[in-house]
């Protein structure tokens, strides 16, 4: 099927758009909490997206301090619960799959006919890559009218968090098809964690208008700098021990985006039927270790 014309035009804007200029305008704003400023945002954007209120902690669209605390709104206790299984992987976050399954070749698979490098995502860590290749990826797409914080898939330890510059071009359907290496090519941070079953990675990929990257240990990430800046967690005197449960929020974004999970080689596999266009929901199955047990008792 012929790509659209008003696709091509979309995507050809963002290649001329000053992308970090126009994404830290929209966070100026999003940080506001000018009440008439912030209220019409927080108002207007929920009509638009048909924001559903009924599962967040606070329902009044006019008691949140600025967009970005509408955007990353807590949610009740009760509304997302965690898969209780001890060896399998939950989503991160709410959203729908772009793609999941296999590295071939040191690729994964972006869209139909495209391809990203897991060297590039990865942040160019040697290191890292071979850790991971030939293992299992899943790439999950947060639209604007879902929960925006982020969750741990499986319980671990931070051993590494890297920040990539990049560009910042939506992440949507259109352009994950038309711009090749969107995701490694993007503004990301990379957190790697050890678990009980191995390592796993948790890439949170920045976005158009995406005015930031928060983590629970560190605060505001993006825009950090120029340069790849890689933080050591698993040494003594470097940083503070990170420890986070199953399911534990670690992580935010100021405006959509898109996190990816990727596991060693014959670490784990993808549930039947998580495919592109899945729908998910944070703390439901989406995986599970290759070398598990089924057991029931909490992770």
């Amino acid at each position: 099927m012929s790509t659209k014309f008003s696709d091509q035009l979309f995507v050809a804007l963002q290649h001329v758009l000053p992308q970090h200029t126009l994404s830290r305008i929209v966070g100026r704003l999003a940080a506001s909490e000018t009440p008439w400023i912030k209220d019409a945002f927080i108002r207007n954007f929920a009509k638009k997206f048909d924001i559903d209120m009924s599962d967040a902690q606070e329902h009044d669209l006019t008691a949140f301090a600025s967009f970005n605390d509408f955007f990353t709104r807590a949610l009740k206790s009760e509304a997302r619960p965690i898969d209780a299984n001890v060896n399998t992987l939950v989503s991160p976050a709410d959203g729908v799959v772009s793609e999941c399954g296999t590295i071939e070749n040191g690729q994964l698979m972006q869209a139909k006919g495209q391809y990203f490098s897991l060297h590039s995502l990865l942040g160019a860590q040697p290191e890292l890559t071979d850790t991971f290749a030939n293992g299992s990826f899943a790439t999950i797409y947060l639209s604007p009218r879902d929960y925006h914080r982020v969750h741990m898939p499986f319980g671990g330890t931070l051993r590494k968090a890297i920040y990539v510059p990049g560009d910042l071009f939506s992440v949507n359907g259109v352009t994950a098809q038309l711009v090749p290496g969107l995701f490694s090519r993007n503004e990301r941070l990379v957190c790697v964690f050890d678990t009980p079953k191995g390592p796993v990675a948790l890439i949170l990929v920045g976005a158009m208008i995406v005015a930031g990257i928060e983590t629970v240990w560190g605060g505001q990430v993006c825009p950090l700098s120029k340069d790849i800046v890689v933080s050591q967690f698993d040494k003594a005197g470097r940083s503070p021990s990170v420890k986070l449960n199953k399911g534990a929020e670690m992580g935010r974004f100021k405006l959509g985006s898109t996190a990816i999970v990727v596991t060693p080689k014959d670490a784990s596999e993808w549930i039947d039927g998580l495919s592109a266009g899945s729908a998910v929901r944070m703390g439901e199955a989406i995986g599970e270790f290759k070398d598990s047990e089924k057991e029931t008792s909490k992770a």
